[in-house]
């Protein structure tokens, strides 16, 4: 976790949750009388309000499978701040040989993304984002890449309060 922020458990009250299956991943563990397969999901959870969270769910079917990563992506969120619909400076996440850049864009750009960057980028909420996925393909490396450049963005309000200076002299020095 990135400067001390803390995650965010999900509240039992809230309803409004949005999910997407990322990825479904059939794995195979060669036993005396053959093999046995398992299954593991990558479940993306949000409020498109700010709040996002990644899970990985493991078991034996599907179903369950998803259930559980759905669950674990509550346990793990994250609070991403937005300003009219995008972020406020561009950043880069990194997770193994997984590189993800995402930069602001202007009003009617929409997201664009792929795979599970756009999973995690419309989950949190964000409408107008330019994003470039560097190194790895994997859908476990782009979403951790994903949500680590989001719980790095600092919001100038909050970098104002924190320093205990005005708004301007955050931009102007």
């Amino acid at each position: 976790m990135a400067k001390g922020r803390k995650r965010i458990n999900a509240d039992k009250r809230q309803e409004n949750w949005v999910d997407r299956l990322v990825a479904i991943n059939r794995v195979s563990k060669v036993v005396k009388g053959g093999r046995r397969f398992s299954f593991n999901a990558i479940v993306v959870v949000g409020n498109e309000d700010g709040l996002v969270g990644a899970g990985l769910g493991k078991a034996n079917q599907v179903a369950s499978a998803i259930s559980k990563g759905n669950e674990d992506a509550k346990k793990n969120l994250i609070r991403v701040p937005i300003r009219d619909g995008t972020i406020p400076h561009k950043v880069i996440g990194r997770q193994d040989a997984g590189k993800v850049l995402l930069k602001p864009a202007a009003p009617g750009t929409g997201v664009i993304a792929g795979g599970g960057v756009r999973a995690v980028l419309e989950c949190a909420g964000l409408t107008n984002v330019l994003s470039k996925s560097i190194g790895t393909s994997n859908p476990h490396n782009q979403v951790k890449a994903t949500i680590n450049a989001l719980e790095s963005l600092e919001d100038a309000m909050e970098v104002a309060r924190r320093r205990g200076i005005p708004l301007e002299k955050v931009f102007n020095g």
